[in-house]
C-alpha cells in the first residue's frame, strides 16, 4: 500500500450564527494515500466543502470555528501550523480548484499573471521563468495557442477553458494533493468528461493524490479508488469504489444510487427518490441524522451510530445489518 499523505481525525467545525450553532462537520475521519483519488459524495450542505476548507484553515473566524481535530499532512498537523506555515502549504503543497472558476479568477488580471503568481510567490521564480512555465502548463491542460493567450482576461475564455486555467494554476507548484470541489458542476456534459479525463491524466503523469468532491456518484465511478459518503456533517459510509457500487450498505447511499440514471440497460426501473427534507444543522441530533428519512430506522431513533466495519475496508454508520436487497426494496417502496 502507498504511504499516507493525509490523515484527518475527528474533525469538528461549527458556525456560530444569530440563528444558532450550525453543526457543519461532526467528527470526520479519513485518510489519503500517495497517488490515490478519494471521492467525497453527498448532497448540498452535508459538509464536504467545509471539511476541506477547515483542513486548509480557510474557514472565516468568526462565525466559523474548528472545535477539535487533527489533519496530519506528511508529519505536520495542518490545524496547528502558524499563518505563514499554512499559507505556504496552500497552493504550494495542497492545491484546490473550485466549482465556478469565474468567482476564483481575478477579472482584472490577465490569465498569464494569475497562473504565474503562485510560482513567483512559492517557488521564487523570476517573472520570465514563471511566464515560460505558465505557457507550458496551459499547453499541458489543453489551452490552444497558450503563448498568445497569456495576455487575455478570464471573460475571454469559455467556462471549460477557465476551469482548465484553474487546473493549470493549481498544478503550478507541483502539489502533493489536489482538491477538486465540484469542478464540473457548471459545465455541460461533454466538457465535464474532458475535465475529468484531464485530471486523471495529470494525476497519473504527476503522481499526485486527488480529493474529488461531488454530489454525483456517477462522476467518480471511473475516477476514484475509494469513496466517502457524507450526510449532515457525518461520514455514513466509507468503502472502495467497486465495493460501494456492488454492495452499498447504508440506506442513504442506496438512495443515492437508486436516483442515479443508468444507460447500460441492466436495471430497467424507475428512478427512486429519498423522501423527506435535508436535516436542520442547527440541531445536533441525539439520534441518527438520517433516521427521519430512513425506511429502516429503529435503533437509529434512540442513538447515533458510529462507523463500524461491515466488510474488508467497508464501514457504515448504521445500526441495521440487513442485506442490500432488503434495503433497496424498502427504499423503492418509500420512494
Amino acid at each position: 500500500m502507498s504511504p499516507k499523505v493525509l490523515d484527518v481525525r475527528d474533525l469538528v467545525t461549527r458556525f456560530y450564527t444569530p440563528e444558532g450553532v450550525v453543526h457543519a462537520v461532526n467528527g470526520v475521519t479519513f485518510d489519503l494515500n500517495e497517488g490515490e483519488t478519494l471521492g467525497i459524495v453527498g448532497e448540498s450542505g452535508c459538509g464536504k466543502s467545509v471539511t476541506m476548507l477547515s483542513m486548509l484553515r480557510l474557514i472565516p473566524e468568526p462565525p466559523g470555528k474548528i472545535e477539535r481535530g487533527k489533519a496530519d499532512f506528511l508529519g505536520r498537523d495542518l490545524l496547528q501550523l502558524t499563518r505563514d506555515e499554512i499559507r505556504y502549504v496552500r497552493g504550494a503543497q495542497i492545491a484546490m480548484i473550485f466549482q465556478d472558476p469565474m468567482t476564483s479568477l481575478n477579472p482584472v488580471m490577465t490569465i498569464g499573471k494569475q497562473v504565474a503568481e503562485p510560482m513567483v510567490e512559492h517557488l521564487g521564480m523570476t517573472e520570465a521563468q514563471a511566464r515560460d512555465r505558465s505557457i507550458e502548463l496551459l499547453g499541458m491542460v489543453g489551452i490552444p495557442n497558450a503563448k498568445e493567450r497569456l495576455g487575455d482576461y478570464p471573460h475571454q475564455f469559455s467556462g471549460g477553458m477557465r476551469q482548465r486555467v484553474m487546473i493549470a494554476t493549481a498544478l503550478s507548484c507541483n502539489p502533493q494533493i489536489l482538491i477538486a470541489d465540484e469542478p464540473t458542476t457548471a459545465l455541460d456534459v461533454t466538457i465535464q468528461a474532458q475535465i475529468i479525463d484531464l485530471v486523471k491524466e495529470l494525476r497519473d503523469r504527476l503522481g499526485m493524490a486527488v480529493i474529488w468532491i461531488t454530489h454525483d456518484l456517477g462522476i467518480i465511478a471511473g475516477l476514484a479508488e475509494r469513496v466517502v459518503v457524507m450526510y449532515a456533517g457525518y461520514i455514513v459510509e466509507h468503502a472502495a469504489v467497486k465495493e460501494l457500487y456492488a454492495n452499498p450498505r447504508h440506506p442513504y447511499t442506496i438512495g443515492l444510487l437508486g436516483a442515479l440514471p443508468r444507460v447500460d440497460g441492466r436495471h430497467s426501473r424507475r428512478l427512486t427518490n429519498i423522501v423527506g427534507r435535508p436535516p436542520d444543522l442547527l440541531q445536533e441530533p441525539a439520534y441518527c441524522p438520517f433516521a427521519p428519512r430512513c425506511p429502516y430506522a429503529d435503533r437509529g431513533w434512540l442513538e447515533n451510530p458510529l462507523l463500524r466495519e461491515v466488510g474488508p475496508d467497508h464501514q457504515i454508520a448504521c445500526w441495521e445489518n440487513v442485506s442490500k436487497g432488503v434495503l433497496k426494496e424498502e427504499v423503492a417502496v418509500r420512494g
